[in-house]
């Protein structure tokens, strides 16, 4: 009987010190982003100063569960925040898993329509979760009690009303010339004084049409992995970052990043850090500064 109570203290002892470390491992009072290894696709995780949970995009496959497994406490089983860039399989696929493993409380989107298989999966996925999508708008802003903010910078909303895409595949008659990229979500994350500028693959026309707006950033996650004629140099000399994040899958067949890309970064003094080569990339900033690992 003695030994049977002594296993079971060492055993809530052991537990107990787990937590303690999960704990303060996870809530140092500062701002985490990392841009998760996912392959030939985007899924950026964020947690605040106070412990919220942000998702901005889920990669190809469930690959993203790893992720979010590593840098949220083992307890914690929910996402206050997740978002979907737009609706191409390479950011949307993993959002799936996510939906079904963790209790994801708010759900934020493009308002554009895109009747692909793996985009209705995740529809029904959303549905069966209760889960209602919130069309976000140039303007809009989600502020956390922990001086973070989430703002969206593009798309306006009468620029989607007046240019609404149905996906070309459907050869519908409502279709227009324009790749749904366009209607890609832009925002920016700030926290104190640090602001990070999230793409997800929006166009260059996007980019430079906001860039002014955007103003002086301190990290940018590269649009479209790196593509050839993804970035410009007046959207770089816009926003002047210290560091670019490149989510890229290794030997993937786009060619990305392409040399054109990372030559703009390194003319404009960015440094940058890509997945495929440094795997998952962690940012951590106090507010004022902040770090690579």
């Amino acid at each position: 009987m003695n030994k049977y109570l002594y296993s079971i203290f060492i055993a809530l002892v052991l537990l107990g010190g787990l937590f303690f470390y999960e704990y303060f491992r996870f809530n140092d009072g500062k701002l985490h982003l990392v841009m998760c290894d996912v392959g030939q696709g985007d899924a950026i995780f964020i947690r605040t100063a106070n412990g919220s949970d942000i998702l901005i995009d889920g990669g190809p496959d469930d690959s993203v569960l790893t992720c979010l497994k590593n840098h949220m406490p083992f307890w914690d089983r929910d996402i206050e925040i997740m978002v979907l860039t737009h609706p191409h399989a390479d950011h949307l696929t993993g959002l799936i898993s996510v939906v079904k493993r963790y209790n994801v409380m708010h759900y934020f989107t493009e308002n554009v329509e895109h009747k692909t298989l793996i985009n209705k999966k995740l529809q029904d996925t959303l549905a069966a979760n209760n889960l209602t999508a919130k069309y976000t708008y140039s303007g809009d802003r989600i502020d956390l009690s922990d001086k973070t903010s989430l703002l969206t910078i593009w798309p306006e909303k009468t620029w989607v009303q007046s240019n609404r895409l149905q996906d070309k595949e459907n050869n519908s008659s409502d279709s227009v010339s324009l790749d749904i990229n366009g209607f890609s979500l832009i925002q920016l994350l700030s926290f104190g004084n640090f602001k990070v500028l999230l793409t997800g693959d929006a166009s260059v026309l996007i980019q430079d049409k906001t860039a002014a707006k955007v103003g002086k950033i301190d990290v940018l996650k590269v649009p479209h992995h790196g593509s050839k004629t993804g970035m410009s140099d007046y959207f770089l000399k816009q926003i002047r970052p210290n560091a670019a994040l490149i989510s890229v899958g290794d030997k993937n067949r786009y060619g990305h990043p392409a040399k054109p890309s990372l030559d703009l970064l390194e003319n404009n003094n960015v440094k940058y850090f890509r997945t495929d080569t440094d795997s998952e990339v962690e940012v951590v900033s106090d507010g004022n500064t902040f770090w690579i690992y």
